[in-house]
């Protein structure tokens, strides 16, 4: 943990010094910043970060601020936490660059974790192919009907709008959903978003 620091951008204060201490008591080295603006003005001087940014904030939004990281070619992983998450959001933060996407109120362990597998990215690239290769054979154990279904979930749509577009009834959906999470090995729909985003870039690049 000492190899790389963890920035935090957060609007709010207690937000701020909420997750510096328990991000420093788990042993992480931890810089705020209380606005994205504030974080682009250092963030072309950082080497070895991870970040851990709020989606909505007053100046510049969570996947904005990904969008301007990457436009300057600043490759920092990041991981982005909201409490107002919803699918389209999480597409557009893994569009833009996110590791992950946590929503609130979510378990200390859940973020930790989701910071060490940031900081894995800024290593391993070779991880990171294997993990690929075990989302595409979970992908590749689903049937027909399952990834026409997984493909609405991650566009955004709601059960009865599957239902009507794949002619089924809303029933059927949510057991083709929990089929899909179980065979994903996925334990929330922001992580099935994560992992259906790392497989499409993955095929971009090949």
């Amino acid at each position: 943990m000492d190899s790389y620091v963890v920035h935090v951008v957060d609007d709010e204060e207690p937000v701020r010094k909420s997750l510096a201490f328990l991000l420093t008591m788990s042993g992480f080295t931890v810089r705020v910043h209380e606005s994205a603006t504030r974080f682009l003005d250092v963030a072309p001087t950082l080497a070895k970060a991870c970040l851990v940014t709020d989606l909505r904030m007053p100046d510049m939004s969570g996947v904005e601020l990904l969008e301007k990281l990457g436009a300057a070619g600043l490759l920092i992983p990041a991981v982005v936490i909201t409490g107002h998450g919803d699918v389209p959001m999480a597409v557009s933060a893994m569009k833009a660059g996110a590791v992950d996407f946590i929503e609130k109120p979510f378990e200390d362990r859940t973020l930790i974790d989701a910071i060490t597998r940031a900081a894995s990215r800024l290593e391993d690239a070779t991880e990171i192919s294997a993990d690929i290769a075990t989302l595409r054979a979970r992908l590749n154990s689903l049937s027909e009907r399952e990834q026409q279904v997984l493909s609405s979930v991650v566009a955004g749509a709601a059960n009865k709008t599957i239902a009507y577009d794949l002619d089924i009834s809303p029933r059927t959906v949510e057991v083709h959903r929990a089929n899909i999470m179980s065979k994903m090995q996925a334990k929330s729909l922001p992580e099935l978003v994560r992992m259906t985003i790392a497989l499409k870039a993955a095929g971009k690049a090949r």
